[in-house]
Protein backbone atom coordinates (compact mmCIF):
# COMPACT_ATOMS: atom_id res chain seq x y z
CA UNK A 1 0.00 0.00 0.00
CA UNK A 2 2.82 2.61 0.96
CA UNK A 3 3.86 1.69 -2.80
CA UNK A 4 1.00 3.26 -4.59
CA UNK A 5 0.93 6.16 -2.15
CA UNK A 6 4.23 6.61 -3.52
CA UNK A 7 3.20 6.49 -6.88
CA UNK A 8 0.67 8.90 -6.12
CA UNK A 9 3.34 11.79 -4.67
CA UNK A 10 0.83 13.29 -2.84
CA UNK A 11 3.12 16.59 -1.07
CA UNK A 12 0.43 18.67 0.25
CA UNK A 13 -3.44 18.45 1.05
CA UNK A 14 -5.95 18.16 -1.27
CA UNK A 15 -7.12 21.61 -1.83
CA UNK A 16 -3.47 22.71 -2.45
CA UNK A 17 -2.70 19.86 -4.65
CA UNK A 18 -6.19 21.18 -6.65
CA UNK A 19 -5.01 25.22 -6.55
CA UNK A 20 -1.42 23.82 -7.64
CA UNK A 21 -2.70 22.22 -10.64
CA UNK A 22 -5.37 25.17 -11.56
CA UNK A 23 -2.51 28.04 -11.51
CA UNK A 24 -0.68 25.47 -13.83
CA UNK A 25 -3.31 25.30 -16.57
CA UNK A 26 -4.21 28.92 -16.18
CA UNK A 27 -0.32 29.89 -16.78
CA UNK A 28 -0.17 26.90 -19.77
CA UNK A 29 -3.18 28.27 -21.74
CA UNK A 30 -3.25 32.10 -21.01
CA UNK A 31 0.60 33.17 -20.35
CA UNK A 32 2.90 34.01 -17.68
CA UNK A 33 0.89 37.00 -16.74
CA UNK A 34 -1.13 34.25 -15.33
CA UNK A 35 1.11 33.25 -12.77
CA UNK A 36 -0.31 33.60 -9.20
CA UNK A 37 -3.70 34.30 -10.18
CA UNK A 38 -6.42 32.54 -7.52
CA UNK A 39 -8.44 29.54 -9.01
CA UNK A 40 -11.21 30.48 -6.53
CA UNK A 41 -11.04 26.90 -5.25
CA UNK A 42 -13.76 25.70 -2.61
CA UNK A 43 -15.92 22.78 -1.59
CA UNK A 44 -19.03 22.28 -3.54
CA UNK A 45 -22.55 23.22 -1.86
CA UNK A 46 -24.03 20.46 -3.12
CA UNK A 47 -22.20 16.47 -2.79
CA UNK A 48 -24.03 16.28 -6.52
CA UNK A 49 -21.59 18.48 -8.14
CA UNK A 50 -18.67 16.59 -6.85
CA UNK A 51 -16.36 17.68 -3.82
CA UNK A 52 -14.49 20.89 -4.86
CA UNK A 53 -15.58 23.43 -7.63
CA UNK A 54 -13.43 26.55 -9.28
CA UNK A 55 -15.23 29.71 -10.06
CA UNK A 56 -11.84 31.16 -11.82
CA UNK A 57 -13.68 30.84 -15.23
CA UNK A 58 -16.41 32.71 -13.59
CA UNK A 59 -13.67 35.50 -12.58
CA UNK A 60 -11.83 35.73 -15.51
CA UNK A 61 -14.45 36.62 -18.36
CA UNK A 62 -14.41 40.14 -18.53
CA UNK A 63 -10.37 40.03 -18.00
CA UNK A 64 -9.88 37.50 -21.28
CA UNK A 65 -13.10 39.12 -23.33
CA UNK A 66 -14.59 35.25 -23.22
CA UNK A 67 -17.16 33.43 -22.06
CA UNK A 68 -17.03 31.75 -18.73
CA UNK A 69 -17.73 28.36 -20.33
CA UNK A 70 -15.37 28.66 -23.32
CA UNK A 71 -12.66 29.83 -20.60
CA UNK A 72 -13.58 26.60 -18.48
CA UNK A 73 -12.90 24.09 -21.55
CA UNK A 74 -10.08 25.58 -22.49
CA UNK A 75 -8.62 25.12 -18.82
CA UNK A 76 -9.87 21.50 -18.25
CA UNK A 77 -7.72 20.54 -21.76
CA UNK A 78 -4.39 21.43 -19.63
CA UNK A 79 -6.16 20.13 -16.51
CA UNK A 80 -4.09 17.17 -14.83
CA UNK A 81 -5.83 15.56 -11.94
CA UNK A 82 -5.75 12.17 -12.86
CA UNK A 83 -3.54 10.82 -10.23
CA UNK A 84 -6.65 12.10 -7.62
CA UNK A 85 -9.82 13.06 -9.61
CA UNK A 86 -12.49 11.66 -11.90
CA UNK A 87 -12.45 13.66 -14.98
CA UNK A 88 -13.71 17.43 -14.34
CA UNK A 89 -16.69 18.41 -15.63
CA UNK A 90 -18.14 21.87 -16.39
CA UNK A 91 -21.72 22.99 -14.91
CA UNK A 92 -24.07 25.79 -15.17
CA UNK A 93 -22.25 28.92 -16.91
CA UNK A 94 -18.86 27.71 -16.96
CA UNK A 95 -17.83 26.08 -13.26
CA UNK A 96 -15.32 23.80 -13.56
CA UNK A 97 -16.07 20.18 -10.73
CA UNK A 98 -13.98 18.03 -9.23
CA UNK A 99 -14.74 14.42 -7.72
CA UNK A 100 -11.93 12.57 -5.76
CA UNK A 101 -10.90 9.27 -7.15
CA UNK A 102 -12.18 6.28 -4.63
CA UNK A 103 -9.34 4.31 -5.38
CA UNK A 104 -7.07 7.75 -4.34
CA UNK A 105 -9.13 7.92 -0.84
CA UNK A 106 -8.72 4.37 -0.11
CA UNK A 107 -4.69 4.43 -0.81
CA UNK A 108 -4.20 7.55 1.20
CA UNK A 109 -5.87 6.72 4.13
CA UNK A 110 -4.52 3.27 4.19
CA UNK A 111 -1.37 4.65 4.41
CA UNK A 112 -2.56 7.06 7.74
CA UNK A 113 -2.81 3.67 9.86
CA UNK A 114 1.20 3.93 10.20
CA UNK A 115 1.19 7.85 9.87
CA UNK A 116 1.26 9.70 13.49
CA UNK A 117 0.70 12.86 11.81
CA UNK A 118 -2.17 11.69 9.82
CA UNK A 119 -1.16 13.11 6.63
CA UNK A 120 -0.34 16.72 8.04
CA UNK A 121 3.18 17.28 7.07
CA UNK A 122 5.26 19.79 8.60
CA UNK A 123 5.98 22.85 7.13
CA UNK A 124 9.42 22.87 5.20
CA UNK A 125 10.12 26.56 5.81
CA UNK A 126 9.61 26.82 9.93
CA UNK A 127 9.28 30.13 11.41
CA UNK A 128 10.25 31.80 14.32
CA UNK A 129 7.03 32.54 15.87
CA UNK A 130 5.57 34.72 19.25
CA UNK A 131 2.49 34.07 20.68
CA UNK A 132 1.66 36.42 22.91
CA UNK A 133 -1.38 35.82 25.02
CA UNK A 134 -2.84 35.72 28.57
CA UNK A 135 -1.06 38.60 30.52
CA UNK A 136 -2.73 38.84 33.62
CA UNK A 137 -2.08 41.89 35.96
CA UNK A 138 0.49 40.99 38.98
CA UNK A 139 -1.79 41.84 42.38
CA UNK A 140 -4.77 40.78 40.57
CA UNK A 141 -7.03 37.14 40.56
CA UNK A 142 -7.28 36.70 36.67
CA UNK A 143 -11.21 36.44 35.89
CA UNK A 144 -13.62 35.17 33.29
CA UNK A 145 -11.87 38.25 30.92
CA UNK A 146 -8.65 36.48 30.54
CA UNK A 147 -10.16 33.31 29.64
CA UNK A 148 -10.60 34.03 26.02
CA UNK A 149 -6.81 35.42 25.37
CA UNK A 150 -5.36 32.01 27.30
CA UNK A 151 -7.49 29.67 25.69
CA UNK A 152 -7.18 31.48 21.96
CA UNK A 153 -3.76 32.12 22.29
CA UNK A 154 -2.69 28.46 23.76
CA UNK A 155 -4.74 27.10 20.55
CA UNK A 156 -2.68 29.28 18.03
CA UNK A 157 0.42 28.13 19.50
CA UNK A 158 -0.43 24.46 19.44
CA UNK A 159 -1.12 24.23 15.68
CA UNK A 160 1.77 26.73 14.55
CA UNK A 161 4.00 24.41 16.83
CA UNK A 162 2.23 21.20 15.05
CA UNK A 163 2.86 22.42 11.89
CA UNK A 164 6.20 22.77 13.19
CA UNK A 165 7.11 26.46 13.66
CA UNK A 166 9.51 27.48 16.33
CA UNK A 167 7.04 28.90 18.86
CA UNK A 168 7.84 31.07 22.42
CA UNK A 169 4.36 31.45 24.11
CA UNK A 170 5.18 34.73 26.10
CA UNK A 171 2.84 36.02 29.24
CA UNK A 172 3.30 39.87 28.73
CA UNK A 173 2.09 40.53 32.55
CA UNK A 174 1.22 43.59 33.93
CA UNK A 175 4.14 43.83 36.79
CA UNK A 176 4.99 47.27 36.56
CA UNK A 177 3.60 50.59 37.25
CA UNK A 178 2.25 53.10 39.34
CA UNK A 179 -0.20 50.65 41.14
CA UNK A 180 2.56 49.27 42.58
CA UNK A 181 3.48 52.23 44.67
CA UNK A 182 -0.06 51.88 46.06
CA UNK A 183 0.36 47.94 47.13
CA UNK A 184 4.15 47.86 48.20
CA UNK A 185 2.79 51.04 50.52
CA UNK A 186 -0.04 48.87 52.01
CA UNK A 187 2.62 45.88 52.27
CA UNK A 188 4.64 47.37 54.60
CA UNK A 189 1.65 48.20 56.71
CA UNK A 190 -0.26 44.73 56.99
CA UNK A 191 2.99 42.82 56.64
CA UNK A 192 6.33 44.52 57.33
CA UNK A 193 8.13 41.31 58.46
CA UNK A 194 7.52 40.21 55.03
CA UNK A 195 10.19 42.77 54.14
CA UNK A 196 12.89 41.04 56.30
CA UNK A 197 11.64 37.24 56.81
CA UNK A 198 11.37 34.49 54.48
CA UNK A 199 7.93 32.88 54.01
CA UNK A 200 6.38 35.44 55.85
CA UNK A 201 4.02 36.49 53.85
CA UNK A 202 0.32 35.42 52.76
CA UNK A 203 -1.88 37.60 50.93
CA UNK A 204 -4.58 35.17 51.14
CA UNK A 205 -7.00 36.63 48.33
CA UNK A 206 -4.86 38.87 46.02
CA UNK A 207 -8.02 41.06 45.09
CA UNK A 208 -8.97 41.47 48.85
CA UNK A 209 -5.45 42.89 49.37
CA UNK A 210 -5.69 45.23 46.48
CA UNK A 211 -9.11 46.19 47.30
CA UNK A 212 -8.00 47.44 50.86
CA UNK A 213 -4.91 49.11 49.55
CA UNK A 214 -6.97 50.61 46.84
CA UNK A 215 -9.58 52.24 49.42
CA UNK A 216 -6.44 53.47 51.71
CA UNK A 217 -5.36 54.77 48.42
CA UNK A 218 -8.37 56.77 47.40
CA UNK A 219 -9.10 57.59 51.36
CA UNK A 220 -5.45 58.84 52.89
CA UNK A 221 -3.79 61.83 51.11
CA UNK A 222 -0.93 60.53 53.18
CA UNK A 223 -1.02 57.18 52.45
CA UNK A 224 -0.61 58.28 48.62
CA UNK A 225 2.08 60.57 49.24
CA UNK A 226 3.82 57.46 50.38
CA UNK A 227 2.48 55.43 47.88
CA UNK A 228 3.85 57.63 44.94
CA UNK A 229 7.36 57.83 46.76
CA UNK A 230 7.97 54.06 46.41
CA UNK A 231 7.12 54.15 42.63
CA UNK A 232 10.04 56.51 42.62
CA UNK A 233 12.00 54.29 44.61
CA UNK A 234 11.19 51.05 42.89
CA UNK A 235 12.37 52.62 39.09
CA UNK A 236 15.13 53.69 40.97
CA UNK A 237 16.41 49.87 42.00
CA UNK A 238 15.84 50.58 46.02
CA UNK A 239 16.45 46.94 47.19
CA UNK A 240 13.80 46.49 49.78
CA UNK A 241 11.27 48.16 47.34
CA UNK A 242 12.33 45.72 44.45
CA UNK A 243 11.99 42.90 47.28
CA UNK A 244 8.76 43.81 48.57
CA UNK A 245 7.81 43.94 45.03
CA UNK A 246 9.36 40.71 44.29
CA UNK A 247 7.17 39.04 46.59
CA UNK A 248 4.09 39.89 45.76
CA UNK A 249 4.81 39.08 42.01
CA UNK A 250 5.83 35.99 43.11
CA UNK A 251 2.40 35.37 45.08
CA UNK A 252 0.80 36.19 42.17
CA UNK A 253 2.50 33.51 39.96
CA UNK A 254 1.29 31.05 42.37
CA UNK A 255 -2.34 32.14 42.01
CA UNK A 256 -1.88 32.25 37.83
CA UNK A 257 0.15 28.84 38.25
CA UNK A 258 -3.24 26.75 39.80
CA UNK A 259 -5.00 28.65 36.62
CA UNK A 260 -2.84 27.40 34.00
CA UNK A 261 -2.83 23.95 35.63
CA UNK A 262 -6.10 23.28 35.41
CA UNK A 263 -6.26 24.66 31.58
CA UNK A 264 -3.01 22.83 31.11
CA UNK A 265 -1.19 26.13 29.38
CA UNK A 266 3.10 26.21 28.96
CA UNK A 267 3.99 30.03 28.50
CA UNK A 268 6.57 31.74 29.54
CA UNK A 269 6.79 34.86 31.66
CA UNK A 270 7.92 38.04 30.31
CA UNK A 271 6.47 40.84 31.80
CA UNK A 272 6.76 44.98 31.32
CA UNK A 273 9.25 45.26 33.82
CA UNK A 274 11.39 42.84 31.30
CA UNK A 275 11.64 46.13 29.36
CA UNK A 276 12.45 49.26 31.33
CA UNK A 277 15.99 49.44 30.18
CA UNK A 278 14.71 49.60 26.92
CA UNK A 279 12.59 52.20 27.10
CA UNK A 280 15.04 55.53 27.36
CA UNK A 281 16.35 53.97 23.48
CA UNK A 282 13.07 54.12 21.99
CA UNK A 283 12.40 57.52 22.60
CA UNK A 284 15.59 58.43 21.69
CA UNK A 285 15.24 56.80 18.29
CA UNK A 286 12.28 57.71 17.69
CA UNK A 287 13.84 61.07 17.82
CA UNK A 288 16.66 60.45 15.23
CA UNK A 289 14.19 59.12 12.84
CA UNK A 290 12.29 62.39 13.20
CA UNK A 291 8.96 61.32 14.50
CA UNK A 292 8.41 62.51 18.16
CA UNK A 293 6.45 66.03 18.53
CA UNK A 294 6.87 67.46 21.96
CA UNK A 295 3.32 68.47 22.70
CA UNK A 296 2.21 69.80 26.23
CA UNK A 297 5.15 68.84 27.74
CA UNK A 298 5.16 65.30 26.50
CA UNK A 299 6.65 63.43 23.32
CA UNK A 300 4.03 61.90 20.91
CA UNK A 301 4.32 60.55 17.55
CA UNK A 302 0.94 62.31 15.37
CA UNK A 303 -0.68 59.54 13.92
CA UNK A 304 -1.94 58.56 10.11
CA UNK A 305 -5.77 58.20 10.08
CA UNK A 306 -6.17 58.82 13.79
CA UNK A 307 -8.10 61.91 14.98
CA UNK A 308 -9.70 63.02 18.16
CA UNK A 309 -13.27 64.15 19.03
CA UNK A 310 -12.06 67.42 17.34
CA UNK A 311 -10.94 66.10 14.24
CA UNK A 312 -7.56 67.01 15.08
CA UNK A 313 -4.43 64.55 14.61
CA UNK A 314 -4.20 62.43 17.46
CA UNK A 315 -1.61 61.24 18.86
CA UNK A 316 0.56 58.63 20.08
CA UNK A 317 2.58 59.42 23.69
CA UNK A 318 5.52 57.98 23.93
CA UNK A 319 7.42 60.17 27.43
CA UNK A 320 4.81 61.83 29.59
CA UNK A 321 5.07 64.93 30.21
CA UNK A 322 6.99 64.14 34.08
CA UNK A 323 8.79 61.56 31.93
CA UNK A 324 7.53 58.48 32.62
CA UNK A 325 5.95 56.36 30.03
CA UNK A 326 2.94 54.40 29.16
CA UNK A 327 1.95 51.21 27.87
CA UNK A 328 2.77 52.13 24.10
CA UNK A 329 6.43 52.75 25.04
CA UNK A 330 6.65 49.32 26.49
CA UNK A 331 5.14 47.66 23.57
CA UNK A 332 7.25 49.30 21.01
CA UNK A 333 10.45 48.11 23.15
CA UNK A 334 8.65 44.43 23.46
CA UNK A 335 8.35 45.05 19.29
CA UNK A 336 11.96 45.96 19.02
CA UNK A 337 13.23 43.02 20.65
CA UNK A 338 11.49 40.43 19.49
CA UNK A 339 12.44 41.36 16.30
CA UNK A 340 16.40 41.87 17.10
CA UNK A 341 16.93 39.52 20.01
CA UNK A 342 14.42 36.80 19.60
CA UNK A 343 14.56 36.91 15.95
CA UNK A 344 10.93 36.56 15.39
CA UNK A 345 9.21 36.50 11.97
CA UNK A 346 5.59 36.44 13.05
CA UNK A 347 4.27 38.58 15.65
CA UNK A 348 0.73 37.47 17.20
CA UNK A 349 -0.88 39.74 19.79
CA UNK A 350 -3.68 37.89 21.13
CA UNK A 351 -5.62 40.65 23.26
CA UNK A 352 -9.53 41.63 23.07
CA UNK A 353 -10.88 44.18 20.45
CA UNK A 354 -11.00 46.81 22.96
CA UNK A 355 -7.08 46.95 22.35
CA UNK A 356 -7.67 47.27 18.60
CA UNK A 357 -6.68 50.81 18.46
CA UNK A 358 -3.94 50.41 20.80
CA UNK A 359 -1.80 48.07 18.45
CA UNK A 360 -2.94 49.50 15.47
CA UNK A 361 -1.25 52.86 16.62
CA UNK A 362 1.87 51.01 18.13
CA UNK A 363 1.98 48.65 15.51
CA UNK A 364 2.22 52.16 12.95
CA UNK A 365 4.84 53.50 14.56
CA UNK A 366 7.17 51.06 14.22
CA UNK A 367 6.57 50.60 10.75
CA UNK A 368 7.00 54.33 10.26
CA UNK A 369 10.40 53.97 12.76
CA UNK A 370 11.33 50.96 9.89
CA UNK A 371 11.82 48.20 13.05
CA UNK A 372 9.48 46.20 11.35
CA UNK A 373 11.22 44.42 8.35
CA UNK A 374 8.81 43.35 5.06
CA UNK A 375 9.81 40.01 5.33
CA UNK A 376 7.96 40.20 9.44
CA UNK A 377 4.24 39.91 9.70
CA UNK A 378 2.99 41.45 12.94
CA UNK A 379 -0.87 40.42 13.60
CA UNK A 380 -3.69 41.66 16.49
CA UNK A 381 -5.64 38.55 17.33
CA UNK A 382 -8.54 40.45 18.44
CA UNK A 383 -11.86 38.92 20.36
CA UNK A 384 -14.98 39.92 21.77
CA UNK A 385 -16.22 39.59 24.99
CA UNK A 386 -17.68 36.65 27.24
CA UNK A 387 -21.29 37.91 27.88
CA UNK A 388 -23.78 36.62 30.17
CA UNK A 389 -27.20 34.87 29.28
CA UNK A 390 -28.76 38.30 29.55
CA UNK A 391 -27.09 39.61 26.85
CA UNK A 392 -24.41 41.50 29.05
CA UNK A 393 -20.85 41.22 30.22
CA UNK A 394 -20.63 38.74 32.29
CA UNK A 395 -20.89 39.32 36.02
CA UNK A 396 -21.35 37.81 39.59
CA UNK A 397 -24.66 38.74 40.64
CA UNK A 398 -23.45 41.40 42.96
CA UNK A 399 -21.84 43.55 40.00
CA UNK A 400 -18.02 41.96 39.94
CA UNK A 401 -15.81 40.56 37.39
CA UNK A 402 -16.20 36.08 37.86
CA UNK A 403 -13.08 34.91 39.15
CA UNK A 404 -11.75 32.26 36.40
CA UNK A 405 -11.08 30.33 38.98
CA UNK A 406 -14.40 29.93 40.45
CA UNK A 407 -16.01 29.63 36.72
CA UNK A 408 -13.81 26.67 35.88
CA UNK A 409 -15.05 25.09 38.88
CA UNK A 410 -18.44 25.37 38.70
CA UNK A 411 -17.90 23.90 34.97
CA UNK A 412 -16.16 20.96 36.92
CA UNK A 413 -19.04 20.58 39.60
CA UNK A 414 -21.90 20.61 36.99
CA UNK A 415 -20.11 17.97 34.73
CA UNK A 416 -20.01 15.89 37.71
CA UNK A 417 -23.34 16.39 38.41
CA UNK A 418 -25.04 15.45 35.31
CA UNK A 419 -22.16 12.16 35.18
CA UNK A 420 -23.19 11.14 38.70
CA UNK A 421 -26.90 11.36 37.34
CA UNK A 422 -26.55 9.53 34.69
CA UNK A 423 -24.24 6.91 36.11
CA UNK A 424 -27.52 6.57 39.00
CA UNK A 425 -30.06 6.17 36.10
CA UNK A 426 -27.57 3.65 33.90
CA UNK A 427 -26.67 1.72 37.41
CA UNK A 428 -23.68 1.99 36.30
CA UNK A 429 -20.81 1.49 39.36
CA UNK A 430 -17.56 3.96 38.85
CA UNK A 431 -14.66 4.66 41.35
CA UNK A 432 -14.04 7.79 43.10
CA UNK A 433 -11.17 8.57 40.83
CA UNK A 434 -12.80 7.46 37.29
CA UNK A 435 -15.57 10.31 38.47
CA UNK A 436 -13.19 13.09 39.33
CA UNK A 437 -10.42 12.41 36.68
CA UNK A 438 -14.25 12.60 33.72
CA UNK A 439 -15.54 15.37 35.38
CA UNK A 440 -12.25 17.32 35.73
CA UNK A 441 -11.84 16.64 31.77
CA UNK A 442 -15.19 16.94 30.69
CA UNK A 443 -15.73 20.38 32.32
CA UNK A 444 -12.82 22.00 31.36
CA UNK A 445 -13.13 21.00 28.26
CA UNK A 446 -16.22 22.11 27.82
CA UNK A 447 -15.53 25.82 28.46
CA UNK A 448 -12.15 25.87 26.31
CA UNK A 449 -14.10 24.09 23.53
CA UNK A 450 -17.15 26.41 23.87
CA UNK A 451 -15.42 29.86 23.50
CA UNK A 452 -12.67 28.13 20.67
CA UNK A 453 -15.96 27.22 18.87
CA UNK A 454 -17.55 30.66 18.15
CA UNK A 455 -15.72 33.02 15.54
CA UNK A 456 -13.60 34.84 18.21
CA UNK A 457 -14.07 38.21 16.71
CA UNK A 458 -18.37 37.92 17.98
CA UNK A 459 -19.16 38.06 21.42
CA UNK A 460 -20.77 34.86 23.06
CA UNK A 461 -23.14 34.14 25.48
CA UNK A 462 -21.46 32.10 28.73
CA UNK A 463 -23.83 28.96 28.88
CA UNK A 464 -22.67 25.91 31.45
CA UNK A 465 -26.05 24.37 30.19
CA UNK A 466 -25.41 24.45 26.40
CA UNK A 467 -21.14 24.08 26.71
CA UNK A 468 -22.12 20.64 28.96
CA UNK A 469 -24.80 19.43 26.24
CA UNK A 470 -23.80 15.84 25.22
CA UNK A 471 -25.90 17.11 21.76
CA UNK A 472 -24.86 19.99 19.59
CA UNK A 473 -21.58 21.59 18.82
CA UNK A 474 -19.92 20.98 22.24
CA UNK A 475 -16.82 18.99 23.91
CA UNK A 476 -19.25 16.69 25.07
CA UNK A 477 -20.51 15.42 21.84
CA UNK A 478 -16.58 15.24 20.49
CA UNK A 479 -15.55 13.34 23.48
CA UNK A 480 -18.74 10.73 23.20
CA UNK A 481 -17.85 10.48 19.55
CA UNK A 482 -14.24 9.21 20.64
CA UNK A 483 -15.51 6.97 23.38
CA UNK A 484 -17.79 5.35 20.89
CA UNK A 485 -14.61 4.16 19.24
CA UNK A 486 -13.08 2.67 22.06
CA UNK A 487 -16.19 1.36 22.62
CA UNK A 488 -16.15 -0.67 19.50
CA UNK A 489 -12.55 -1.87 20.29
CA UNK A 490 -14.16 -3.00 24.06
CA UNK A 491 -16.84 -4.87 22.70
CA UNK A 492 -15.02 -6.73 19.73
CA UNK A 493 -12.19 -7.45 21.46
CA UNK A 494 -10.05 -5.25 18.97
CA UNK A 495 -6.63 -3.91 18.93
CA UNK A 496 -6.49 -1.28 16.25
CA UNK A 497 -2.60 -1.29 16.35
CA UNK A 498 -3.11 -4.94 15.08
CA UNK A 499 -5.37 -5.19 11.41
CA UNK A 500 -2.74 -7.00 9.47
CA UNK A 501 -0.18 -5.64 7.73
CA UNK A 502 -2.55 -6.10 4.78
CA UNK A 503 -5.35 -4.68 5.74
CA UNK A 504 -6.87 -1.77 3.76
CA UNK A 505 -9.65 0.60 3.63
CA UNK A 506 -12.55 -0.28 0.98
CA UNK A 507 -14.69 2.49 0.32
CA UNK A 508 -18.11 1.16 -1.19
CA UNK A 509 -21.32 2.92 0.55
CA UNK A 510 -21.73 6.69 0.31
CA UNK A 511 -21.18 7.01 4.53
CA UNK A 512 -18.01 5.81 3.81
CA UNK A 513 -17.28 7.91 1.19
CA UNK A 514 -18.16 10.82 2.63
CA UNK A 515 -16.21 10.16 6.08
CA UNK A 516 -13.15 9.19 4.33
CA UNK A 517 -13.42 12.38 2.43
CA UNK A 518 -13.73 14.81 5.26
CA UNK A 519 -10.83 12.66 6.89
CA UNK A 520 -8.07 14.18 4.67
CA UNK A 521 -9.59 17.58 5.08
CA UNK A 522 -7.50 18.39 8.76
CA UNK A 523 -4.19 19.37 7.13
CA UNK A 524 -6.17 21.99 4.71
CA UNK A 525 -8.05 22.90 7.64
CA UNK A 526 -5.09 23.53 9.93
CA UNK A 527 -3.07 25.51 7.29
CA UNK A 528 -6.38 28.12 7.07
CA UNK A 529 -5.88 28.29 10.80
CA UNK A 530 -2.66 28.92 10.77
CA UNK A 531 -3.29 31.73 7.89
CA UNK A 532 -6.16 33.46 9.95
CA UNK A 533 -5.70 32.56 12.92
CA UNK A 534 -9.35 31.29 13.92
CA UNK A 535 -9.42 28.43 15.76
CA UNK A 536 -13.37 27.42 15.29
CA UNK A 537 -12.59 26.76 12.11
CA UNK A 538 -10.87 23.49 13.73
CA UNK A 539 -13.96 23.10 15.83
CA UNK A 540 -16.36 23.22 12.65
CA UNK A 541 -14.13 20.47 11.47
CA UNK A 542 -14.07 18.21 14.16
CA UNK A 543 -18.08 18.64 14.96
CA UNK A 544 -18.52 18.03 11.11
CA UNK A 545 -16.05 14.82 11.52
CA UNK A 546 -17.93 13.95 14.72
CA UNK A 547 -21.50 13.52 12.89
CA UNK A 548 -20.31 12.18 9.61
CA UNK A 549 -18.82 9.58 11.73
CA UNK A 550 -21.63 8.83 13.62
CA UNK A 551 -24.14 8.74 10.07
CA UNK A 552 -21.41 6.00 9.31
CA UNK A 553 -21.49 3.99 12.19
CA UNK A 554 -25.48 3.98 12.22
CA UNK A 555 -25.57 3.17 8.19
CA UNK A 556 -22.43 0.64 8.17
CA UNK A 557 -22.90 -2.52 11.08
CA UNK A 558 -18.64 -2.08 11.94
CA UNK A 559 -18.03 -5.23 13.96
CA UNK A 560 -21.06 -7.57 12.11
CA UNK A 561 -20.19 -6.77 8.84
CA UNK A 562 -18.56 -9.71 6.33
CA UNK A 563 -14.00 -9.37 5.65
CA UNK A 564 -12.76 -7.41 3.98
CA UNK A 565 -15.68 -4.78 5.02
CA UNK A 566 -14.90 -5.44 8.38
CA UNK A 567 -11.66 -4.30 9.05
CA UNK A 568 -11.77 -1.64 6.30
CA UNK A 569 -14.95 -0.11 8.73
CA UNK A 570 -12.94 -0.89 11.77
CA UNK A 571 -9.90 1.31 10.10
CA UNK A 572 -12.52 3.95 9.50
CA UNK A 573 -13.48 4.07 12.96
CA UNK A 574 -9.68 4.23 14.11
CA UNK A 575 -8.70 6.57 12.21
CA UNK A 576 -11.82 8.73 13.15
CA UNK A 577 -10.40 8.27 16.57
CA UNK A 578 -6.97 9.28 16.22
CA UNK A 579 -8.35 12.67 13.87
CA UNK A 580 -10.52 13.31 17.23
CA UNK A 581 -7.82 12.76 19.42
CA UNK A 582 -5.45 14.85 17.51
CA UNK A 583 -7.78 17.92 16.45
CA UNK A 584 -8.89 18.36 20.21
CA UNK A 585 -4.90 17.86 21.46
CA UNK A 586 -4.29 21.15 19.17
CA UNK A 587 -7.82 23.03 20.88
CA UNK A 588 -5.97 22.08 24.09
CA UNK A 589 -8.53 19.18 24.84
CA UNK A 590 -7.60 15.80 26.35
CA UNK A 591 -9.92 12.90 25.15
CA UNK A 592 -10.97 10.19 27.98
CA UNK A 593 -11.75 6.45 27.32
CA UNK A 594 -14.99 6.40 29.03
CA UNK A 595 -17.55 8.32 29.30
Amino acid sequence: MMDAIDALQVPKGVVEQLKSCLEQALVAVFGEAFTGTDPMLGPTSNPKFGDYQSNAPMALAKRLGKAPRAIAEELIQQLDVSEFCLPPAIAGAGFINFTLKPEYLEARLSAFQVDDRLGVEAVKKPKRTIVDFSSPNIAKEMHVGHLRSTIIGDCIARILEFQGHDVLRLNHVGDWGTQFGMLITYLREVCPEALTTADALDLGDLVAFYKKAKQRFDEDPQFQEQSRQEVVQLQSGSKETLRAWNLLCEQSRKEFQVIYNLLDICITERGESFYNSLLGSVVEDLEKAGLLVEDHGAKCVFLDGFQNREGQPLPLIIQKSDGGYNYATTDLAAIRYRIREDHAKRLIYVTDAGQANHFAQVFQVARRAEWIPEDITIEHVQFGLVQGEDGKKLKTRSGDTIRLRDLLDEAVDRARADLESRLKEEERHETEEFITHASQIVGISAVKYADLSQNRTSNYIFSYDKMLALQGNTAPYMLYAYVRVQGISRKGNIDFQNLGSEATILLREDAELTLAKHLLQLEDTLDAVSQDLLPNRLCQYLFELSQKFNQFYDRCPVLQAEEPARTSRLMLCDLTARTLKLGLSLLGIQVLERM
